[in-house]
């Protein structure tokens, strides 16, 4: 009932608005404007444009964001952090006043001169000027890609604009803005075309407008009647917004950032009567929200890493603004905030740049600074001046520009006094938002994996991918294996279904199906249900087990998915698919190597592959599968780093096909270039699946069972998984990894014979002793041992096992 109320509220009130009924549809005249005016607000009574203008001016509250507090201050803490950026942030802008706009992931549109702000440049096609509601809003038949109109017409850029105004000081950009501003006007009568369709849009503009007007307060190029006519479309935003909340239509970054925008508005513009109300209506949405949105293990709720960052920008804003200006807000922002954080951080790659899981729409909240695209370092920044954390700072590197802007000079300080700390963690669980890290260090050159085990996404899914079980990975420091991207929304529906395909990402593809059924652009038929079954992290492995469910309706028989990946810190991953099935199907292992890659062959049974990194860095990732009747081939497919761009890059495709249940081992070993290739080759074993890995430096073994016993020439384990290495010539014990299990034997020496159940066990030689861990119990154990039921715990009590 609560939804039917707001939903016929809103189409009552488009109705109003298509047929002249309501007020929305008019701007104010000049006295109602004034009528409108909360006079209590003003030193001297409003009578005019001019009055106006002079109040903002002069006002000393409300207080905007730290950097606005002394202009020449700031001008001067530009020129000295930020110094070396400045000639790309005036290029930039220069290109702005030239035409050009880089958009997404476009470059160089031109939308005319002077700017047709309803026209899509790609398709040449141009928006009716009719009622918002009377144009689709997902379909592209009229109106092109809306996302490239509706970038342009947030007015992001005007930021861009203002930083080089403050930067140089030179007024032809504040005219520029003065210029634009006055022609979107012309263009965008109240209620009419496709830029009043969107209320995240409208959010996005109002907030882009109020960083303008601090930008531009002084310049002569802000008339007073720019100013006046400015303040009656904020107004119009503002009622727009609270009337077409997305309550129910999308209630995700949609309602969040709308309210942010309604929160802006009360906040920046209290001379309104209304300013009260925006603000505590966007106050109240944007505190429940967040606990409805984000997880107690702070990911946020559709699971797309690009709208996590979007949510955590937009709570950032609002708690700096509220603090600014003395509001008291719900203790959750500042709980979850750093939990926002803290995902954030746990998923940057050793590169800097963060893996796309689901979307990217390619937008930002304000343009403060130029990173690029997939680079989320700049939230962190401010993050670790706002919540004094050394470990954002690590991995955020130098302060960002936009932090400077949100924070001041304060900020600026307390950042750099920070002490500059690594995370405590290095592997981390996501387990409510289904996302596994598997990483060895916080070095430039870690190895890093990044693994997809959790729902499909929330409410409708709209901006997930059908990537369960996939994986980002980083060998030595570089990003080498990745997700595709989204590329587009709704300018073209087979690359927005190619992009969202299991086929786009690094999975297990079963008869060519996807694992979730896309549905239009932002539904589904189908969803896959992936699920965790063991997750185990130690300073030496991680390990990890999950499931899905999305090929219960193949043609050719129901198959279940598992996957296992065991990561061996400082060395390699093993990877093991799993397919239960008593039907014949086809089978592709997708790995989709980053832009710039070069995957080749290096054996002529077509066994193992190396992607070669060309640009310097030198990297190397190689990569051996087995399976029966598997081959190996390299094709080109799309790889999208920001919505709207695409380019060629490999994707390497082993391929098998096989009747009943299937199995796949897969070893992907971080290698410098000129480091010797390893060597794997799968070794006869009874009860299982038996490896060797070898290279120069060392000799390990790996065995796979489901429990019973799986014995080799050698090793004999109930262990699900056992590792071992041994010394070069094979003759001695050195290290152990045990995952699930009873019992180990070596040579017929009984070396592990336990009790009870060890759901791991560590064990490294030191000298004639294995220092184990056992389920995060550390023993010294002396060999040769038959039996192990009591040990000596370092020593110091007796510890059964």
């Amino acid at each position: 009932m609560a939804e039917l109320k707001v939903r016929g509220a809103q189409a009552l009130a488009a109705y109003s608005e298509r047929h002249g009924l309501s007020p929305q549809t008019r701007l104010p005249a000049d006295t109602e404007l004034i009528r409108l005016l909360n006079k209590s607000r003003f030193s001297q009574e409003p009578t005019s444009s001019e009055s106006l203008l002079t109040h903002f001016r002069q006002r000393s509250l409300p207080h905007f964001f730290a950097a606005f507090d002394g202009q020449s201050k700031t001008k001067d803490d530009l020129r000295y952090y930020f110094g070396e950026e400045r000639q790309a942030l005036i290029g930039h802008a220069n290109r702005i006043i030239e035409g050009r706009f880089q958009l997404l992931g476009f470059e160089d549109l031109y939308f005319g001169q002077p700017i047709d702000w309803h026209l899509e440049p790609n398709s040449g096609k141009r928006s009716p000027m009719v009622h918002w509601s009377r144009i689709d809003e997902i379909g592209s038949d009229a109106t092109g890609d809306k996302k490239i109109v509706w970038e342009l017409n947030r007015h992001q850029y005007f930021s861009t604009l203002g930083r080089a105004y403050w930067f140089s000081g030179d007024e032809k950009y504040a005219l520029e803005f003065a210029t634009h501003l006055t022609q979107w006007m012309d263009q965008n009568p109240p209620k009419l075309g496709l830029n009043w369709i969107s209320s995240l849009e409208i959010a996005f503009r109002a907030i882009s407008w109020i960083w303008a007007l601090h930008f531009f307060k002084d310049s002569l190029h802000l008339t007073p009647q720019l100013f006046a006519r400015a303040l009656r479309y904020l107004y119009l935003h503002a009622r727009h917004l609270e009337t077409y909340l997305s309550t129910y239509s999308s209630p995700n970054t949609h309602l969040t950032g709308e309210a942010l925008g309604l929160f802006y508005l009360g906040t920046m513009l209290p001379e309104f009567r209304d300013a009260k109300r925006w603000r505590e209506k966007g106050k109240s949405i944007l505190e429940s929200e967040l606990r409805l949105q984000v997880l107690e293990d702070g990911v946020y709720f559709e699971r797309a890493t690009y709208y996590h960052r979007y949510t955590t920008e937009f709570y950032t804003h609002f708690l700096i603004l509220a603090e600014r200006n003395h509001l008291t807000i719900d203790n959750v922002i500042k709980a979850r905030l750093p939990m926002l954080l803290d995902h954030l951080m746990y998923v940057t790659r050793p590169d800097g740049t963060t893996p796309f899981i689901g979307d990217d729409d390619g937008g930002q909240l304000v343009l403060l600074d130029e990173p690029a695209n997939n680079d989320f370092r700049a939230t962190l920044s401010t993050g670790a001046a706002l919540f004094y954390r050394p470990d954002y700072k690590f991995v955020s590197g130098e302060a960002a520009e936009s932090t400077y802007w949100l924070l001041g000079r304060e900020g600026m300080r307390v950042y750099a006094e920070l002490d500059c700390r690594p995370p405590q963690m290095t592997s981390r669980a996501f387990s409510d938002g289904g996302f596994y890290v598997m990483r060895d260090g916080w070095s430039r050159d870690a190895n890093f994996l990044l693994f997809d085990c959790g729902p499909h996404g929330v409410l409708s899914c709209g901006h997930a991918h059908a990537d369960a079980l996939s994986f980002d990975l980083a060998a030595r420091g570089r990003t080498l294996l990745v997700d595709s991207g989204t590329y587009t929304y709704t300018g073209s529906q087979e690359m927005r279904d190619h992009f969202r395909s299991s086929g786009a990402h690094n999975v297990l593809v079963i008869d060519g199906e996807s694992s979730s059924v896309p549905d239009g652009p932002f539904s589904w038929k189908e969803t896959a249900d992936a699920s965790l079954i063991s997750w185990r992290s130690d300073v030496r492995f991680d390990f990890l087990q999950g499931t899905h469910d999305g090929y219960r309706n193949l043609k050719c028989g129901s198959a279940r998915h598992t996957r296992s990946v065991l990561f061996l810190k400082n060395d390699y991953w093993v990877m093991r698919d799993a397919v239960e099935t008593a039907g014949t199907h086809q089978y592709e292992q997708h790995f989709h190597f980053d832009v710039g890659t070069q995957p080749v062959f290096e054996t002529s049974e077509r066994t193992v592959i190396s992607a070669i990194e060309t640009t310097g860095d030198k990297s190397a990732l190689q990569l051996f599968s087995f399976a029966t009747n598997g081959d190996w081939r390299i094709e080109n497919d799309w790889i999208s780093a920001c919505y709207g761009r695409r380019a060629n890059a490999p994707v390497c495709t082993f391929r098998a096909s096989g009747t009943g249940s299937q199995e796949f081992y897969s070893f992907l070993i971080p290698r410098r270039v000129k480091e010797v290739r390893a060597r794997v080759q799968e070794i006869e074993a009874i009860g299982g699946r038996a490896f060797e890995i070898r290279d120069d430096g060392s000799f390990d073994v790996l065995l796979v069972g489901d429990g019973s016993l799986v014995k080799t020439n050698r090793l004999e384990t109930d262990f699900n998984w056992a590792w071992a290495r041994f010394s070069i010539d094979g003759e001695t014990l050195e290290e152990l990894v045990l995952i699930d299990g009873r019992s180990l034997s070596f040579d017929g020496l009984e070396i592990l014979n336990s009790l009870k159940h060890v759901e791991y066990l560590v064990a490294r030689r030191r000298g004639d002793k294995l220092l184990l861990e056992i389920d995060e119990t550390v023993l010294a154990v002396t060999l040769p041992v038959r039996d192990l039921v009591s040990v000596s715990l370092e020593g110091r009590h007796e510890n059964k096992i």
